[in-house]
């Protein structure tokens, strides 16, 4: 019996061992395999476990702050959330679509065809810079794939009132317009970076680490002082409205520095809520040219008395009140007689300038205009300035000669305006605008400084009691400006539309402010400047004087006085 049960044992014993050697096969196969995971090759397997679940995601950095030169915030950004998905998460899910369409006041079938369209990708966009409110009502719904991101809306305190100066970002938070894209660079803050665990679904469940610090972007402090800047604002929106103008703008610079102390354009826009044409948001003040008229006779007599063949008192005849150039008939609104230089400012006789300019060598007439800044960009830095146009004198025949005395076949912006009347006011000496507080800003002389002087004062007879811009006169103060009434060009020539201009400095005894107002095709019977622009200009320069604090002329000459003397009575 033993001897016939001997061959199973050994089939048994055989199926023992070989059941043993298999399964001490594959205990070697397991130890090899996580010798080979967890040894040889465990950067690779741990770089694809990082690819599917640790992801860098980008941490947004605050835009740097505009502010007005005493400190008052002019652009600021506030966070915001935006709402994005994984379009295959969500599309598991697409009844859901519907749902958060509704509370997004989204189109569902747009938004759902849109998902379906980038269903290959792993981030999409659905709705950018909403309400904290709207992102926590989004969160709670807990739709697959759907997920906050932080971002900064920027936000303008003052609305249109500074919507030109200031321009405004994209939806990236980048410059588009005005200082907002000048200073860009300087605004923009570096975005930061982490590392984080997501889960299958995209949920952020762990922070890793922190791979950049986000740096917020640097503030900006403007020479805008925000009080004159919406007193300006609300004088000039007044002025285009009751003359039924098409547009205006008006400039405030002060003269010791240079800066713009305030801008402001009609028609506005605001950049809040950024839904006007383009012509509505153009900065008019700096982008549109003009042929200014009777504001470029001072430079005209500044001109002629360098020119070393006049003097204050010389006179010129203006008689019969009309004086023929070429083909030409220049003409005067009545007859003045004979005019000194001043007498020729007050009058604002076309006569008289237009001699003054024929008299002259066409090359010296033209160097004066150049050297005030007619015909080149101020050097504000402003995005999209322009240089306006003055043609080259070796083109001037004595038609153009005539026309360029008077203002025409030439232009000008407003704040190229501002700059040459700054330096009359500043003793002869050009210094380019800026609208950063206390930036370097040197001044260069292109005028004798004595003459810069006989300038201002021939300028100030023309705001007295006879002068055609007595509307600008102010109680207390001196100033000394010039009207301008221009005559629209047309492709069929000159029509009877017309801009208003009036350029002026105060005080002056001792200049300190310099403002200028045009009002463009005003559609009433008043048009003249006088009418227009100058009591706009008395309404901005007095507001300009009490906020600057600066003192009567009377007092000032008082304090000179004191000063001449030793301080002694």
């Amino acid at each position: 019996m033993n001897k016939r049960s001997k061959p199973g044992i050994e089939i048994s014993r055989g199926r023992f061992y070989g059941t043993l050697m298999f399964l001490g096969l594959c205990l070697a196969l397991l130890v090899a395999r996580a010798i080979d995971l967890q040894v040889l090759r465990k950067d690779f397997y741990q770089h694809q476990g990082d690819v599917r679940h640790v992801r860098q995601v980008p941490i947004p950095a605050s835009r740097g702050m505009i502010l007005d030169r005493n400190g008052e915030p002019l652009a600021i950004s506030t966070p915001v959330e935006s709402i994005w998905c994984n379009p295959r998460e969500l599309l598991k899910a697409p009844e859901r679509i519907h749902e958060l369409a509704r509370l997004l006041e989204l189109d569902g079938d747009a938004l759902l065809q849109k998902l379906g369209q980038r269903s290959e990708r792993e981030f999409v966009y659905i709705k950018r810079r909403v309400s904290p409110a709207l992102a926590a009502q989004v969160s709670a719904l807990e739709l697959p794939g759907v997920e906050l991101q932080r971002e900064y809306r920027r936000f303008y305190p003052t609305g249109e009132v500074t919507a030109h100066v200031l321009g405004f970002t994209n939806i990236d938070d980048q410059g588009q317009e005005g200082l907002e894209l000048s200073f860009d660079e300087w605004l923009q803050g570096a975005a930061g970076s982490k590392r984080v665990i997501k889960d299958l679904h995209g949920r952020v469940i762990e922070n890793v680490e922190m791979v950049d610090e986000p740096h917020p972007g640097r503030d900006l402090v403007t020479s805008i002082d925000r009080r004159l800047q919406y007193l300006a604002y609300r004088t000039l929106k007044g002025a285009v409205m009751e003359f039924q103008a098409q547009s205006g703008s008006a400039v405030v610079l002060d003269v010791t520095n240079g800066e713009v102390l305030a801008m402001v354009n009609q028609p506005s826009y605001n950049p809040n809520q950024r839904s006007s044409r383009y012509e509505s948001m153009r900065n008019r003040a700096v982008t549109d040219f003009f042929e200014p008229g009777s504001v470029i006779k001072p430079f005209t007599v500044a001109a002629a008395l360098e020119s070393g063949q006049f003097t204050p008192a010389s006179m010129v005849e203006t008689s019969p009140g009309m004086h023929q150039v070429g083909t030409f008939t220049i003409r005067d609104a009545r007859d003045f007689g004979t005019l000194d230089m001043a007498g020729i400012l007050v009058q604002s006789s076309n006569v008289g300038a237009s001699k003054l300019a024929l008299s002259m060598d066409a090359q010296h007439l033209w160097d004066v205009y150049r050297r005030f800044g007619f015909g080149e960009v101020t050097g504000s830095g402003f995005p999209g300035e322009s240089p306006g146009m003055l043609p080259d004198h070796s083109r001037w025949r004595e038609v153009e000669r005539s026309a360029v005395s008077r203002g025409y076949g030439m232009s000008t912006t407003p704040l190229q305006l501002a700059q040459a009347y700054a330096v009359i006011a500043n003793g002869g000496r050009i210094r380019a605008p800026t609208f950063v507080k206390g930036a370097a800003n040197p001044d260069n002389a292109v005028l004798d400084p004595a003459l810069a002087a006989q300038m201002v004062g021939m300028l100030e007879q023309v705001t007295a009691p006879d002068g055609t811009g007595h509307r600008a006169a102010l109680a207390n103060y001196r100033i000394a400006g010039k009207t301008g009434t221009s005559r629209k060009a047309s492709n069929a020539g000159y029509n009877n539309r017309y801009v208003a201009t009036f350029a002026g400095v105060a005080p002056a005894s001792d200049p300190r402010v310099v403002v200028v107002v045009s009002v463009n095709d005003p559609a009433t019977e008043e048009y003249y400047g006088g009418q227009i622009a100058a009591p706009a200009f008395r309404a901005i320069m007095d507001a300009s004087l009490r906020l600057m604090d600066l003192p009567p002329d009377d007092l000032m000459d008082l304090r000179s006085q004191y000063l001449a003397g030793g301080g002694s009575r």
